[in-house]
């Protein structure tokens, strides 16, 4: 999994046509991504001001809205890749245009015991 971790604010700063142009690229990389027949799916995230983090504590569930103020970046979207190795996952996020104004994430499924 490729998870993109943003500066936040960074989107309120671009122009609509600027957002719009880096959108654009990110569909397209996607779209040779699944040419390449290694995504299966990708998404870009709403920022993390309309979120909303939930935590159960004696039973009780807490809900605490964004913006969040403790972390410096967000999560601002993903990919999930089918690679036959984790070197080939780390050449595909050093292509992924985000890069350029945002850290690559690069993370294995597996199980939460190991």
């Amino acid at each position: 999994m490729l998870i993109i971790m943003e500066p936040r604010g960074q989107r309120q700063q671009r122009t609509e046509a600027e957002g719009r142009a880096v959108y654009q690229r990110m569909q397209d990389y996607s779209t040779a991504l699944k040419a390449r027949g290694v995504l299966r799916t990708s998404q870009s995230l709403a920022t993390d001001t309309s979120g909303t983090r939930v935590k159960v504590r004696d039973g009780k569930p807490m809900l605490i809205d964004g913006p969040f103020a403790e972390s410096k970046e967000m999560v601002g979207g993903y990919f999930i890749l089918d690679c036959d190795t984790r070197d080939e996952a780390i050449a595909i996020a050093s292509e992924v245009p985000a890069a350029e104004w945002a850290t690559i994430e690069v993370r294995e499924f597996g199980p939460c015991f190991a």
